[in-house]
């Protein structure tokens, strides 16, 4: 039997004035009690909180631990399987079948090869806020485009479909959308994949989901897995583009360093994510009693994987909340880690390579628009954390 845990009465959400980049001050002082917390799920179902690097680590890579949607025990009522083709929430061997035909197409060769692509679809934004400037919505303008552009390239999703695709995504995954709104969006969306696979069938294109449709795949597990490559390799990346440039705005001698620096480019991208973590959290259900961190969690119970934390976690990084981009790694985890670890980070890491140092060397002079606490953020109750909106200004 362990020592009597530390208690969390709910997940932490709020975060401390002025600091927009650092999880929320529950979840810090959480870590500072130990690595496992116990907390109550909002349906009110008992859980754990586990905000230490090395047992969120060690969770993602338990087979003992599910990724299961119908046996997450957060509610008082029986959650559905997940929808065919949304792998991230199966395991073995649904997950594999899935995730297995699309490894070889996310290869980190393969997404350097697509470099002088994202180069030139950087350089069209960066000339665009050039000509409309001195000013712009650097979310609009810049952190949503690259992603957008790019992904619905490589899944072939036509170029004049790409807005109202991207304003659908959006609004099922910001958090505050009402539930009747939510539900329509969803129901487009999937129409709009319906129509997108029927179309790569009777008429395959260079691109990954004409690929995907020489597989066994049937047409509605096509648009499962269409719908978590374009979501995932869209949403977050956009806002780990915008919160990450409003993080450097905060920090100006590391985006000093970073523009007197090209070759530091990789080691920005990695603290960065480190330092964000836009995918905040994930959940995992134990399907046996499980020994973790001296407590017992429970068969049948519901953990709640802190990424942010774990990535700012002090018995792994020193100095844990201080941006620094040359910081030597020991490996983050804002993409996972285990047989669920981030499909497309290889294609997340070339477009922030590029994008990044491309808008700091493009505009040396420039800043926030507005007072910093003025920045509009995402809710913390949406899936992936950000900014809403990013107003910044340059001299020219």
């Amino acid at each position: 039997m362990g020592e009597s845990p530390h208690t969390v009465t709910t997940l932490p959400t709020a975060r401390r004035p002025g600091c927009p980049f650092d999880p929320p001050a529950g979840l810090i002082d959480a870590r500072r009690h130990g690595p496992i917390s116990r907390f109550t799920h909002l349906g009110g179902k008992p859980g754990w909180l586990i905000t230490g690097y090395d047992l969120v680590r060690s969770v993602l890579a338990d087979s003992r631990f599910s990724s299961r949607k119908e046996l997450m025990n957060v509610v008082d009522f029986e959650l559905p399987p997940a929808p065919p083709g949304e792998f991230l929430l199966m395991d073995e061997p649904q997950h594999g079948r899935y995730r297995k035909p699309l490894v070889g197409r996310f290869t980190a060769r393969r997404m350097r090869l697509l470099t002088e692509r994202v180069e030139q679809v950087t350089a069209d934004c960066l000339d665009a806020m050039d000509q409309a400037g001195p000013s712009a919505d650097l979310v609009t303008a810049f952190a949503k485009p690259i992603p957008a552009i790019i992904i619905c390239e490589l899944l072939g999703v036509p170029y004049e479909e790409r807005g109202s695709f991207q304003a659908q995504i959006e609004t099922f995954l910001n958090g505050e959308t009402d539930e009747e709104e939510l539900m329509a969006a969803y129901t487009a969306t999937q129409e709009y994949l319906a129509q997108l696979v029927a179309a790569k069938r009777a008429n395959p294109t260079d691109d990954v989901l004409s690929d995907l449709t020489d597989s066994d795949l049937t047409a509605e597990e096509l648009q499962g897995v269409a719908l978590i490559l374009l979501s995932a390799g869209f949403d977050t990346t956009a806002n780990t583009l915008a919160l990450g440039t409003f993080a450097l705005l905060q920090n100006p001698a590391q985006l000093a360093a970073l523009r007197a620096d090209p070759a530091l480019a990789d080691q920005a991208v990695e603290e960065l994510l480190r330092y964000l973590s836009v995918a905040k959290s994930f959940m995992r259900t134990a399907l046996v009693d499980v020994e973790l961190g001296g407590q017992t969690i429970e068969a049948g119970t519901t953990v709640v994987l802190s990424y942010n934390m774990a990535n700012r976690d002090p018995e792994r990084f020193a100095d844990p909340h201080v941006l620094d981009l040359r910081r030597q790694h020991g490996g983050h985890v804002a993409f996972g880690h285990g047989i669920h670890q981030c499909l497309g980070q290889q294609l997340a890491r070339v477009e922030m390579r590029v994008a990044f140092p491309a808008l700091v060397n493009r505009f040396p002079t420039l800043r926030l628009a507005v007072p910093a606490e003025e920045v509009d953020l995402r809710a913390e109750t949406a899936d992936i954390y950000g900014v809403k909106s990013l107003p910044v200004t340059w001299d020219v």
